[in-house]
């Protein structure tokens, strides 16, 4: 497992952009699929977006797609969400997770940080 820590959480207006910064430990970082998840106030966790080893493939929830874009860094084990037109119903903590094969299902992914909330005014 990897140990996870998220940052670039925070409050912006509606319209605006943020960008999160996930910075992973250990020495195998390149061969993990990392994954950015949401939890929304009394809301279950869902999935944002996920890359795989390379960054050559990347999956997008459909409420995200053409807003967000994630991106990794290997030589500097960060992973990224950067996040343009929020809307307010883009807030939530943001959750950065790894795990072996690309995928939406959270399941799939076995190591967690400990989330970065992020706040959408209207």
């Amino acid at each position: 497992q990897v140990q996870l820590v998220e940052s670039g959480g925070g409050l912006v207006q509606a319209g605006g952009s943020l960008r999160l910064s996930c910075a992973a430990s250990g020495r195998t970082f390149s061969t993990y699929t990392m994954g950015w998840f949401r939890q929304a106030p009394g809301k279950e966790r869902e999935f944002v977006a996920a890359i795989n080893w390379s960054g050559g493939s990347t999956y997008y929830a459909d409420s995200v797609k053409g807003r967000f874009t994630i991106s990794r860094d290997n030589a500097k084990n960060t992973v990224y969400l950067q996040m343009n037109s929020l809307k307010p119903e883009d807030t939530a903590v943001y959750y950065c997770a790894a795990g072996r094969r690309l995928s939406r299902d959270m399941r799939t992914f076995d190591s967690w940080g400990q989330g970065t909330p992020v706040t959408v005014s209207s």
